[in-house]
């Protein structure tokens, strides 16, 4: 059964995670260089294999002692948190531009799904997804949130991506999501301890 309130949660938690992600970038320099339609279409399917593999080992973590797991979570969280914090948003940038330089234009669905597959693996929206799945124990509410905040990132990327990055700069979206993190870590511990 879906429960909205978690779906919302999970959303704006992976957003705030996916906005500076490489992967976004990879989307919006895809977009830029190829029809929309084609690039949404590979991006959004990687995603449904990225959410699934997320959300299946989210499950078996959920099967796991609850406090430990929290723990695990709330370390979990910090680091995701550490990384966007250390992350230069302009290498994300340049690996995007080298990694679409790779993609034919008769295989940009292909290119594009390949791309996203393959740069989201152990990733840190995945990562969150799992932790969000093994926290909230809805596996298809925490799905649905995290595909649609992905979807949500990729589809602006590629449709807008260059007239946002104008308005609001890539690192400040970093340090908004490493702060909400933080949050969700501190949070973790109080469960774990409570």
């Amino acid at each position: 059964m879906l429960e909205p309130l978690v779906v919302l949660a999970v959303f704006g938690v992976v957003l705030l995670g996916e906005l500076p992600d490489k992967t976004a970038v990879a989307s919006l320099v895809l977009g830029a260089r190829y029809r929309p339609l084609p690039v949404l279409l590979g991006v959004w399917a990687a995603f449904v294999v990225h959410v699934v593999v997320a959300v299946a080992v989210g499950g078996l973590v959920a099967a796991l002692p609850r406090t430990p797991v929290e723990l695990v979570s709330a370390a979990l969280f910090a680091a995701g948190a550490v990384l966007l914090l250390r992350s230069d948003p302009e290498d994300a940038a340049r690996a995007g531009e080298q990694e679409a330089a790779h993609v034919s234009d008769r295989r940009v669905t292909a290119g594009a799904f390949g791309v996203v597959l393959v740069a989201e693996f152990g990733d840190l929206t995945q990562i969150l997804t799992a932790t969000l799945a093994a926290r909230y124990d809805a596996p298809l509410s925490v799905g649905v949130g995290a595909l649609l905040a992905l979807w949500a990132v990729s589809g602006l990327a590629v449709l807008f991506g260059r007239g946002l990055l104008r308005v609001v700069p890539l690192r400040r979206v970093q340090q908004v999501a490493a702060v909400v993190l933080l949050v969700l870590s501190g949070l973790s511990v109080l469960e774990a301890l409570t």
